[in-house]
């Protein structure tokens, strides 16, 4: 099992972030999605604060909070497809990068390190929202949940991260909001912190996950980096 460490260690040469919760706030429209789907079947609208701390546990997590239904029931596949298809239709349309990700990002580029992103959401939706969001060209790699095998917690797309960008996982530092988002860091022997900031509801308990730390601002991460905080506008 990887070792704890602190920012007095040697800094990561790269940075990966989870998606949605920790890297962009993508809740606001797929809570819209979700919301749109319950209207077609004649449902009332969830609260927000509701469906907020269920996003970064994906599509079927939502649908089983939403619709009490099972993965295993027979309509389960048409809905979660469905309620994908309505998400993609509004894929951008309120996701913003979380206050101060743009300024760690620059601040990375800046000084010459890489960052990437390793999520479970697909590629077809993966891809145009990253697009969407200007960072196409500038992410170092961008591992979606059907790029390999197997999905967070497994590190799989953790380590296929480090072989597309050329680093070994030891160098990489990995932030994430959700409990699978820490131990697929782990798992692949990275370095890892909970984005506080991210969707965590109040059964998750983050120091239970064994990160090496927690931030609740994006700039925050810029100490284990050894870098310097941005200078303020």
């Amino acid at each position: 099992m990887p070792s704890q460490h602190d920012p007095s260690a040697v800094p990561p040469r790269c940075l990966l972030f989870d998606l949605d919760g920790t890297l962009a706030d993508t809740a606001p429209d797929l809570a819209a999605a979700l919301n749109t789907l319950r209207a077609e079947y004649q449902l009332p609208p969830l609260p927000f604060a509701e469906i907020r701390p269920v996003v970064s546990h994906g599509a079927t997590a939502m649908l089983k909070m939403s619709f009490a239904i099972s993965p295993e029931a027979e309509t389960f596949a048409a809905l979660r497809q469905r309620f994908l298809d309505i998400y993609r239709a509004g894929l951008s349309r309120h996701t913003r990068l979380f206050p101060g990700m743009a300024e760690l990002l620059e601040t990375l580029e800046a000084h010459g390190l890489k960052w990437g992103i390793v999520t479970n959401k697909p590629a077809w939706l993966t891809e145009p929202l990253i697009a969407d969001l200007g960072l196409a060209t500038r992410a170092a790699c961008v591992v979606s949940g059907d790029s390999t095998a197997n999905r967070k917690p497994h590190p799989e797309p953790m380590l296929f991260a480090c072989r597309t960008i050329g680093v070994t996982a030891f160098e990489c530092l990995y932030v994430g909001d959700a409990r699978r988002d820490i131990e697929a860091g782990r798992n692949a022997g990275m370095r890892t912190l909970v984005a506080l900031f991210g969707y965590l509801g109040e059964q998750d308990n983050p120091t239970e996950w064994s990160a090496d730390g927690m931030v609740a601002d994006p700039r925050e991460i810029l100490q284990w980096l050894k870098l310097p905080l941005p200078a303020s506008p």
